[in-house]
């Protein structure tokens, strides 16, 4: 084994070479890191389907932020979360952003986070330009959840460059549940004025009826949709009530979800369609499509995208003449 040089030995010379060295070591890193979005994009196999919401051209496959805000649902399956913690470290985040780029998605799609917010500007100052579709949840002054916070937290998330924001499904739920809403529409009014997309996103069919009802100004709706015939769905009895990590409290009435959407004309970005990890993707990317879902939000590690994809592309085009007119 080596012997590690006495301090008395370390001189200005030695002291200035090792410096040296070091700092060429960290320009080398910090170049490879800078190029690392650059390279996958140009490696690129080809682009997805696009459409609209609002004025905003995105891909048919958005990328979902679950797997790297690690809360995975995965069920009492506790370990699940921490090995995505393990494996997702920043650099990886990153890279799962150039990924995405590169295999033809052109949005990433989450809550408000300052820890992700801050990776992905990482990823942009380094050439990223995957779309950013934000729904405004906590900043420094506490939860965003009403209309105040709402006057407070937007105009600070559309000077850090979100390209479209939306009111989650957490408020919008309950709030249509206790008749509170009203205050749905004035949320949306803040976000309208900033002229950026605004959307509504809902576990429940419910909040997509009182909007329609109501003619809220908005462009898209954020819906769960997944059928229920995986081995682990729950039974109907288990679904007439409300359970929070269930998976009927993700979409437990698809056929209903699925006729009521067939009358709706902003676009629908479907979510859950995986019932987080229980159906296959391209089982729960082809149900989402054919039952009138107009793109589909989905988290992947990096491992996953370009087969997500290509998914993406087969599905697209099998139900190209589906009974929902495409949206967007």
């Amino acid at each position: 084994m080596q012997e590690r040089e006495p301090q008395s030995h370390l001189n200005r010379r030695t002291f200035f070479t090792r410096s040296l060295a070091a700092s060429a070591a960290v320009a080398t890193v910090a170049a490879r890191q800078a190029s690392a979005v650059t390279q996958s994009v140009a490696q690129a196999p080809g682009q997805l389907p696009k459409g609209k919401i609002g004025d905003l051209e995105i891909s048919r496959l958005i990328l979902g932020t679950n797997h790297v805000t690690f809360f995975m649902h995965s069920r009492d399956l506790r370990y699940v979360n921490d090995l995505s913690r393990h494996y997702n470290t920043d650099e990886k985040i990153i890279e799962t952003f150039a990924a995405a780029e590169a295999n033809g998605v052109t949005a990433f799609m989450t809550h408000q986070d300052a820890k992700i917010a801050k990776l992905f500007r990482q990823y942009r100052d380094r050439g990223g330009k995957l779309k950013w579709i934000v729904a405004p949840w906590s900043d420094a002054e506490g939860r965003v959840a009403d209309p105040a916070s709402y006057r407070r937290a937007v105009p600070q998330l559309v000077d850090s460059g979100v390209d479209a924001l939306y009111v989650p499904g957490m408020i919008t739920g309950p709030l249509v549940k206790q008749g509170k809403g009203a205050q749905i529409g004035e949320m949306l009014g803040i976000i309208k004025a900033t002229g950026l997309p605004v959307g509504v996103a809902c576990h429940e069919l419910v909040v997509v009826q009182f909007c329609e009802k109501e003619k809220l100004p908005l462009d898209f709706y954020v819906k769960t949709l997944h059928h229920l015939k995986y081995p682990t769905a729950p039974k109907p009895e288990a679904m007439k009530t409300e359970h929070a990590e269930l998976p009927g409290y993700w979409c437990n009435n698809p056929e209903e979800t699925t006729e009521f959407m067939k009358g709706v004309e902003k676009p629908w970005i479907a979510f859950k369609v995986m019932a987080a990890g229980a159906i296959p993707p391209r089982d729960g990317f082809n149900y989402a499509f054919s039952h009138g879902g107009d793109f589909i939000l989905a988290g992947m590690f990096d491992f996953q995208v370009a087969e997500d994809a290509q998914i993406t592309r087969d599905a697209f085009a099998a139900h190209k003449n589906r009974a929902r007119p495409w949206r967007g």
